[in-house]
């Protein structure tokens, strides 16, 4: 499970922290890979019209950021227990919503993107106006929060479970 706290320390499971770990290690080994393409394309001649050259530099950029952001994830990760399955809605948890007004209940991940990246749920951060509303709700307890539009929502907090990944 992956999720921030205000001192900017990200709580991982221990298998999330492995997950992501393992793509840093597999991006850092495909760093010669993407070396050898952008060489072989910068042979190829005109740099200023060739598309495989500017590609690769392209890819090269994209994955250097990835490096860079799970370094310092991975650096900044306090690895632990998923949260207790206590009915409290807090980042780590799948929580099921019903909005006022609606009578169909929603489900989430409570967390940041990182770790629901393969998952079919949807993710709201902690830090997201119906995540910082909710964080802290007992089942069973509604709270409002503010809508882009300037209108308030209120939400009631059906179910809080910790995510099983």
């Amino acid at each position: 499970m992956v999720t921030v706290s205000d001192a900017g320390v990200t709580w991982l499971t221990q298998d999330a922290y492995n997950r992501l770990k393992q793509e840093l290690d597999e991006l850092i080994e495909n760093r010669p890979a993407i070396a050898a393409k952008i060489n072989a394309s910068r042979e190829e001649g005109d740099l200023k019209e060739n598309g495989g050259y500017h590609a690769a530099r392209e890819e090269q950029a994209h994955q250097e950021a990835r490096i860079r952001h799970l370094q310092e994830l991975l650096r900044n990760a306090k690895v632990g227990e998923a949260p207790a399955n206590d009915g409290l809605a807090e980042p780590g948890k799948v929580l099921t919503v019903r909005y006022d007004g609606d009578d169909d209940t929603e489900n989430f991940l409570l967390a940041t993107r990182e770790e629901g990246a393969e998952g079919g749920l949807e993710i709201y951060s902690p830090d997201s106006p119906i995540g910082r509303a909710l964080l802290g709700a007992k089942e069973g307890e509604t709270r409002s929060y503010e809508l882009p539009n300037g209108s308030t929502q209120k939400v009631t907090l059906v179910k809080a479970v910790p995510y099983a990944g």
